[in-house]
């Protein structure tokens, strides 16, 4: 059991997936900052006031009487949907660059792809059925030349 569980770690995919998990909690939090000190301060701005949405809930419960949410959580049950925009515009960014990236990368593919059937177009001998009908032509072409006078 130990040898297959070495042999399952050891496989390629394994590792890139621990390095694409690694690589996207980094991106998440660089998206996060983008969002929290970028976007929300804009966002604040043009509505009014500079305000901040992770503030912004509404109290279910009699008791909640304080302005910061993280207070609010402490007195009782709170709707905090100015924490649900900020991550909902996160996951927009954050879709937004992963389509990006994928789409450059398509284009790069798109693009290995084609020079490689272009350089292959390039080397690759013509097929013997070309080669024959171009030979064909080539004969055709010349003067034709008769051994017995008169005839054509």
């Amino acid at each position: 059991m130990l040898n297959e569980f070495k042999q399952f770690v050891a496989r390629g995919n394994v590792m890139d997936l621990a390095v694409g998990v690694i690589i996207g909690a980094a991106f998440s939090k660089i998206v996060d900052s983008i969002v929290n000190d970028l976007v929300m301060p804009v966002v604040g701005a043009l509505t009014g006031g500079g305000f901040d949405f992770s503030n912004y809930f509404v109290a279910l419960s009699g008791n909640v009487t304080a302005n910061t949410l993280a207070a609010a959580r402490e007195q009782g049950a709170v709707l905090a949907y100015g924490n649900f925009i900020t991550i909902l515009i996160n996951f927009l960014i954050l879709a937004w660059i992963i389509f990006l990236m994928v789409k450059g990368v398509n284009r790069l593919r798109e693009s290995v792809e084609r020079d490689k059937k272009e350089g292959v177009a390039e080397t690759a001998p013509p097929p013997e059925d070309v080669v024959l009908l171009t030979e064909i032509r080539d004969l055709l072409k010349q003067p034709r030349v008769s051994s017995q006078p008169g005839a054509l």
